[in-house]
């Protein structure tokens, strides 16, 4: 079961609570590009889940430096440490990004997310010899307040490349921009907790069901909403 709280504050109008699921997503500044090459994307999964566990003794940069043997090594030491976050689901678009999140501690999604956010800005603009912030602002977060919003969420999430045109359906079952591979595998081999979202199917084929069946639908609502923003210009 997803637990919930009706609790508000912080300065995002929300308080992350232990256990507790969130919806986060952002964006790059003036909407510019976050991602523009597969090592682009590659890099921001792999800061997923290096960060996601609790305080990690080397920044991902460092590790980086580290020999194969070591980094293997390491990585095993900090697969017995605890989470600080859990992700249940993710979608990595040109210029923004969602994340399905359960805080495992105190304060953990926003020191989660200023770890990936800070490192990544980094890695992206020495790579392209920018200054300057990357993103719009602070990322944005949603609370999770029911098990339906939950499978929803989950859906709008990984079908989301496909509504808007970036990926095909056919795509969207292998590409590592988006965790929905994760769920048609169910071996339990990356990062991602695909439990509580998979408890509620008999199976990971009945999920693909559930998520392809509105893909038809959320392009029909993408075609209208830019109608609409074409006839206000």
């Amino acid at each position: 079961m997803v637990c919930y709280s009706d609790r508000v504050a912080s300065k995002r109008g929300l308080l992350f609570v232990n256990d507790f699921v969130y919806h986060i997503f952002n964006r790059g500044v003036e909407r510019r590009p976050l991602f523009t090459t597969n090592q682009e994307y590659d890099r921001f999964v792999m800061l997923l889940g290096f960060y996601r566990y609790q305080k990690p003794p080397l920044s991902f940069s460092h590790f980086r430096l580290l020999s194969t043997p070591d980094r293997d090594g390491f990585m095993k030491k900090l697969g017995d440490t605890p989470h600080s976050i859990d992700i249940l689901a993710y979608a990595l678009m040109s210029n923004h990004f969602h994340l399905l999140v359960r805080q495992r501690q105190e304060n953990a999604i926003t020191q989660t997310l200023a770890n990936i956010s800070n490192s990544y800005a980094k890695y992206f603009n020495i790579k392209h010899h920018r200054v300057g912030p990357l993103y719009q602002g602070p990322f944005k977060a949603v609370h999770v307040e029911t098990d339906q919003q939950l499978l929803h969420l989950s859906r709008y999430i990984h079908i989301n490349p496909v509504v808007a045109g970036t990926m095909t359906q056919a795509e969207l079952l292998s590409s590592a921009r988006t965790s929905f591979p994760e769920y048609l595998r169910h071996a339990g081999t990356s990062f991602i907790d695909i439990k509580p979202i998979l408890s509620y199917f008999v199976s990971p084929q009945s999920y693909k069901i559930f998520v392809f069946d509105q893909i038809a639908y959320g392009k029909e609502l993408e075609k209208i909403k830019h109608l609409s923003l074409e006839e206000k210009v």
